[in-house]
């Protein structure tokens, strides 16, 4: 039986899935952008914060504090000195007299934690060196009475504890809050009569210390200004009649250590825009690669060790390696500093033409909310994603319609194959029905 071949089988369904795919290459693209582009934008947001602290952090490096290094030294372990930038170099020999010291009442008679311990009514008096009283309502016992001194609504600027003596007998210790003389306070019944048996008292002392044949007193452990822009601080393990010497001098260790750190922030952030702007020709191609503007803050940012004047900063431990990096020569730093500190000061400071000066503008000027370069980059990067998006979304019109359009095509071939296949049929059909012959 002959037949006509070829014109079963047709998948039209498939035929357009096959052909929208290769008309979606161009939305493809255009999705492909918006993802670079939106990575670009993130690091530039990163960039921005990074910018943003290191012009905070060149500002605060160039502050006269950071140059005023003057630092107090003492020679005993128990006797420590500060000195702040209105001082000058000085030395001098503090004697320790005497330490601060709380006063103290140590009752006589113990009790047990649950013994009524006050007498005719559960409220006691305190009586304060400043001649304020105050009457304190407690439950009556030993635990009552130590939860009310200690409580801190109560505000009675003592603080109390129960001394185990013996298997569940304890004596009352109450101590004042603060040192010195002015500390001493009186514990008793409301009527004023003794309360636990009475108490053996240590009365409160202020901190004294001579120098030079002068003796100074304070309430507390500080002396705070003993001499101008210079503290002392006694430790409790200070040994009244010792001596320390206490020396007051230029020290670069916290200079050096502020500079450094300036520094090694702007060489991590030189580093992280080489790798950013990378080509790919050697490696990694960076993600803002080819953005000129990231390269000319690049640029920008190496160039602020270079003074306004043309000179080099190698004199005061500062200079470039041929690799781009910056590179701190501690030392020559310190050296330079003992020598000259004014010298030194205006060539980092963020006065005028110094390096913290030069850094911080640099970085904010780049972050600036208002019209920074990388703030005004990050706001075009985003309106090209928005008009990236609109694009992508009238693709997704377009190719709806075209689906539209194939699917009808290819739905009318279909019909158009079908009908000629059942005319394949039928003549064939026909053909076998004509008669033989032999």
């Amino acid at each position: 039986m002959a037949s006509v071949s070829g014109l079963s089988g047709f998948d039209g369904a498939s035929i357009v899935d096959q052909l929208m795919q290769l008309e979606t290459v161009g939305q493809t693209r255009l999705q492909s952008r918006v993802k670079t582009e939106q990575s670009a934008v993130t690091a530039l947001q990163a960039l921005n914060t990074r910018l943003a602290g290191l012009a905070t952090k060149a500002g605060d490096t160039g502050k006269g504090d950071t140059w005023s290094t003057l630092a107090a030294t003492s020679s005993l372990p128990g006797v420590s000195a500060s000195a702040t930038a209105s001082t000058a170099a000085t030395s001098f020999s503090v004697t320790v007299d005497k330490l601060a010291l709380t006063h103290q009442l140590a009752f006589t008679t113990p009790a047990a934690l649950t013994d009524q311990v006050t007498d005719g009514a559960t409220t006691v008096r305190l009586d304060k060196l400043d001649g304020t009283v105050q009457d304190l309502t407690t439950d009556g016992t030993l635990a009552g009475l130590v939860t009310a001194l200690n409580d801190p609504a109560n505000a009675t600027g003592v603080r109390a504890s129960a001394v185990r003596v013996a298997d569940g007998s304890y004596r009352l210790l109450v101590e004042s809050n603060s040192t010195g003389q002015a500390s001493d306070f009186a514990l008793t019944n409301l009527d004023g009569s003794p309360l636990l048996g009475g108490a053996a008292p240590r009365a409160g002392q202020d901190a004294q210390v001579t120098i030079g044949g002068i003796q100074a007193t304070s309430a507390t452990n500080t002396f705070s200004e003993l001499l101008p822009g210079v503290s002392v601080t006694l430790a409790t393990s200070a040994t009244p009649g010792s001596t320390a010497e206490i020396t007051v001098a230029r020290s670069s260790s916290t200079l050096t250590a502020s500079v450094k750190s300036l520094v090694d922030d702007v060489n991590a952030l030189l580093k992280d825009l080489d790798s950013a702007t990378a080509s790919g020709a050697s490696g990694a191609k960076g993600v803002l690669a080819g953005d000129s503007m990231v390269r000319s803050l690049r640029t920008a940012l190496a160039q602020a060790i270079y003074p306004g004047d043309g000179s080099s900063m190698a004199d005061v431990g500062l200079q470039v390696d041929r690799y781009g990096k910056l590179v701190l020569d501690e030392t020559a730093l310190a050296k330079a500093y003992e020598a000259d500190p004014a010298k030194v000061a205006a060539a980092f400071g963020s006065g005028g033409d110094g390096f913290a000066a030069r850094v911080a503008q640099v970085a904010k000027s780049a972050s600036e909310p208002y019209g920074g370069a990388v703030t005004s980059a990050i706001q075009g990067r985003n309106d090209g994603i928005k008009r990236l998006n609109d694009s992508v979304a009238q693709w997704d019109l377009r190719l709806e319609m075209r689906r539209s359009t194939l699917t009808r095509q290819f739905s009318a071939l279909e019909t158009a194959l079908n009908s000629m296949n059942s005319q394949s049929s039928w003549l064939s059909s026909q053909i076998d029905s004509l008669p033989t012959y032999s």
